[in-house]
């Protein structure tokens, strides 16, 4: 007799958790002894450099400096096959060798191991930086991949963190990568910081940016900000050679409504990927003094226009209340700083913000209106979407009218209503329940005395109605 079903499913994930941690012993027996071999004579001692993956494994640039297995010998040397890694690098007149090996004696923490933080960890490894610390409390998802090009299918479900150390060990196993499997928060920061030359910043949400600039400036650490949405993209760095700090030009968090995420905006794959690969460019110009890092200045990127301005920033402000002469913001300030009530935002896009301006008179489920829509009731399914949202999946059949044209196509949805029947109810449905709520508010002052909006709106109709409906 066949076991039953679930136990089967438990056995064979299980099986398949065993052979994973089989195979992931055996790359890095792999990626060990492909480093000693690369790395010749030297590489018998420092081979295990490569390795790290504890939180303590980088202890600053001083413990950076002091390996063998990054490139250069103790007597300031490169090795035959360090030159020919590095040699385009090496053929610069203004990089080098000089160049080379103040990358390969920097360390550099990239905060975010997504659509920012996928070509920085990857150029970063390539070129040589001699510790690279990658943080991310985040898993891969599916819907991460056409932008978030370090991970690949086989790790949807496995930490970005592993997935993008993994990744980076490939393209250079003689670079120490120290992996930290969680969030930013500010009772870690200052510690993990604090082992780093470099602080770059590929997040994508207000109270991490403005934790990471306090963190940065209370360190002493300069840091490298980007930030993409849409078609869109900007960069800077903060906090070195007199350039400001977040505060300093963005002493008040702005508006709720205005610091939209990708998630809710959306973003085409390439324009993180080009911010990221600049964020790349002013680490390594910071780490080696190289060129004129964008301090003080702010690049930003069109896509759709192919346009690139850099514009002036005015210089670090000597009021302001974390950088200025006279601040008194301590590290046990900052260790006690809400972030997240500070900008009224969450530092999770898991945790998206929710409103509730309806009464509960107002509201239905979604399995209240499957069943409501079953026995046949006479009703309107409005949908308040933007029409390109629309166009992604819908309920059929509903009627779209976008929320910011609602009050102005009155007229026609109450012919709509009446073509519904006599009595219809009339429902208002929206990605995820909060825009519904805003046009059932309106309808109601307008005279639409019985509209209802869906709690939770299609995300909630996904989850516990149709598991097969495309959630996005």
């Amino acid at each position: 007799m066949d076991p039953p079903l679930g136990g089967r499913r438990e056995a064979i994930e299980r099986e398949l958790k065993k052979l994973r941690a089989e195979r992931e012993e055996l790359d890095g027996r792999i990626r060990l002894l492909e480093s000693q071999l690369e790395a010749g004579p030297a590489g018998f001692n420092g081979a295990a450099a490569g390795k790290g993956v504890g939180d303590d494994a980088c202890g600053g640039s001083g413990a950076c400096q002091s390996r063998v297995g990054n490139g250069f010998a103790p007597d300031g040397s490169l090795p035959a096959d360090m030159i020919y890694r590095y040699s385009r690098h090496l053929l610069l007149p203004d990089f080098g060798v000089e160049g080379q090996r103040k990358l390969s004696q920097s360390s550099i923490l990239v905060v975010g191991a997504g659509g920012l933080g996928s070509p920085l960890a990857l150029y970063l490894a390539a070129c040589g930086v001699g510790c690279l610390g990658i943080m991310d409390g985040d898993d891969v998802e599916l819907n991460n991949l056409h932008r978030q090009i370090i991970h690949k299918e086989a790790y949807v479900g496995q930490s970005k963190v592993k997935s993008a150390a993994d990744a980076c060990r490939e393209i250079n196993s003689s670079i120490k990568v120290v992996e930290y499997h969680h969030t930013l928060k500010p009772c870690n920061a200052l510690e993990v910081a604090r082992k780093y030359d470099i602080v770059v910043d590929a997040t994508d949400n207000l109270p991490t940016r403005y934790m990471i600039s306090d963190c940065c400036v209370l360190l002493n650490k300069p840091l490298v900000s980007g930030a993409a949405l849409g078609l869109e993209g900007q960069l800077t760095v903060y906090h070195h050679n007199g350039s400001p700090c977040y505060r300093c030009l963005f002493p008040t968090p702005p508006p709720v409504a205005a610091c939209q995420r990708c998630s809710d905006s959306g973003v085409l794959g390439v324009v993180p990927g080009v911010i990221g690969c600049l964020q790349a460019l002013e680490a390594i110009k910071v780490a080696t003094g190289v060129g004129e890092p964008l301090c003080g200045r702010m690049l930003l990127f069109d896509a759709l226009s192919a346009r690139i301005r850099v514009v002036k920033l005015r210089g670090s402000s000597p009021d302001c209340t974390h950088c200025g002469e006279n601040s008194v913001f301590t590290e046990e300030d900052f260790q006690k700083f809400d972030y997240e009530s500070f900008t009224q935002s969450p530092m999770s896009d898991k945790a998206a913000p929710s409103v509730n301006v309806l009464p509960e008179s107002a509201r239905i489920t979604c399995r209240e209106y499957k069943k409501l829509a079953d026995d046949g009731e006479p009703h309107l399914l409005l949908d308040v979407r933007p029409a390109h949202h629309f166009q992604i999946a819908s309920i059929s059949p509903s009627h779209n009218i976008p929320l910011s044209m609602l009050e102005e196509k009155l007229p026609a949805l109450e012919a709509s209503l009446k073509e519904a029947g006599e009595g219809s109810a009339l429902v208002v449905l929206c990605r995820r329940g909060n825009d519904s709520q805003r046009a059932v508010q309106l309808l109601r002052e307008k005279g639409f005395a019985n509209a209802k909006d869906i709690i939770g709106g299609l995300q909630a109709w996904g989850r516990d109605v149709d598991p097969d409906f495309p959630v996005y």
